[in-house]
C-alpha cells in the first residue's frame, strides 16, 4: 500500500536546513509534495525552495530530503525538484518556525 501525501509530509518534517534549527516544511521551503503512481511504481513528486537562490545548501537539502522520502515503505521512487517561483519569504514560515526564531 502506498504512503499518504500527510505521512511524507511527516517524515519531510524531520529534514532541516543545516543552518537554521527548523525543519524544511517549518520554514516554508516545502511548496508541493504528491504521492502519485506511474507506470506501475508509486512516486514521490516534491517541489521546494530555498531561503535565497545562492544558498550552497541547496544540493545539500534537496538530497536529504529526498533519502528521507526513500525510507518510507512503499515508495518506488522520489524526485525532488528545486524551484524559484514562487520566491520563497519569511510569511511562508509556520508559526513555530516564526517562534524557534524568535520571530514571534
Amino acid at each position: 500500500m502506498p504512503p499518504t501525501a500527510s505521512f511524507v509530509w511527516s517524515v519531510l518534517k524531520t529534514c532541516f536546513d543545516p543552518e537554521i534549527p527548523v525543519n524544511i516544511v517549518d520554514l516554508g521551503l516545502v511548496y508541493d509534495c504528491v504521492v502519485e503512481p506511474e507506470d506501475g511504481q508509486t512516486v514521490v513528486k516534491m517541489k521546494m525552495t530555498l531561503t535565497a537562490p545562492g544558498c550552497g545548501m541547496g544540493p545539500t537539502i534537496a538530497a536529504d530530503a529526498q533519502s528521507r522520502i526513500m525510507t518510507i515503505p512503499g515508495v518506488d521512487e522520489a524526485r525532488v525538484d528545486l524551484v524559484w517561483d514562487p520566491a520563497w519569504d519569511p510569511q511562508k514560515m509556520s508559526d513555530d518556525a516564526k517562534l524557534e526564531l524568535g520571530m514571534l
